[in-house]
């Protein structure tokens, strides 16, 4: 349903998802989200060293990338990633990416096509910044601008921000106002519908794109 039709009242005081209780969901996903991004951590260990290495060979320093945004209701953390752009890829100000972006690295293009510059993100899933799934994380300018510009946006602040999302398997990359409302749509569907079989489906979508290098 498109968000210009969508009623406030879809959303408030909702005590279930999917036929869940919320309470209960949360709880389930937030122990699956610690023992997964452990588990991932230890056998994607050598891997993330490997990546950051090639960043440093080819791309230098920093290795690392890291930037506020947005966590559940609002609150601000600090994410982290492999920078898979050039150091001075923002002298212009803040801009959405895209998939040609050219200011992404040669390094940077490979390791966003198998999502390896995410790795550094399953230490903001266990710390609790972050689940495995969910809206993806947003920077606090990039909220303010569209939530000025796209009905009930910051709606997805409602729940934990992921490391993946229903908006990403389906629509990765969004840099027109049209397609930011379309991943919103993804967005609320996810936040409305959540239940383990989506949170699942969702995972496995994941996982497919990694291995096989495909984008959504």
């Amino acid at each position: 349903m498109p968000v210009s039709f969508l009623p406030p009242e879809a959303f408030l005081h909702q005590r279930e998802f999917g036929g869940i209780h919320w309470e209960v969901f949360n709880r389930t996903t937030r122990v699956v989200d610690v023992v997964v991004s452990l588990f991932l951590l230890v056998l994607t260990l050598p891997l993330l060293a490997l990546s950051a290495l090639a960043v440093w060979l080819w791309d230098g320093r920093p290795v690392f990338y890291r930037q506020v945004r947005l966590g559940q209701f609002g609150r601000p953390f600090v994410l982290w990633k492999l920078r898979t752009m050039k150091p001075d890829a923002e002298v212009n100000g803040p801009e959405f990416a895209g998939a040609e972006d050219p200011r992404i690295t040669r390094v940077g293009r490979i390791l966003r096509r198998f999502r390896l510059d995410e790795l550094p993100q399953l230490f903001n899933v266990l710390v609790g910044d972050m689940s495995l799934v969910g809206p993806r994380p947003e920077r606090p300018e990039f909220v303010r601008e569209l939530a000025e510009q796209i009905p009930y946006y910051t709606f997805r602040l409602a729940v934990p921000p992921g490391l993946t999302g229903w908006a990403q398997v389906n629509m990765p990359y969004a840099r027109t106002l049209e397609e930011h409302r379309r991943k919103l749509e993804f967005d609320l569907y996810f936040i409305r519908e959540r239940s383990f079989s989506l949170y699942l489906l969702i995972l496995l979508r994941t996982v497919s794109a990694a291995v096989f290098g495909v984008r959504g």
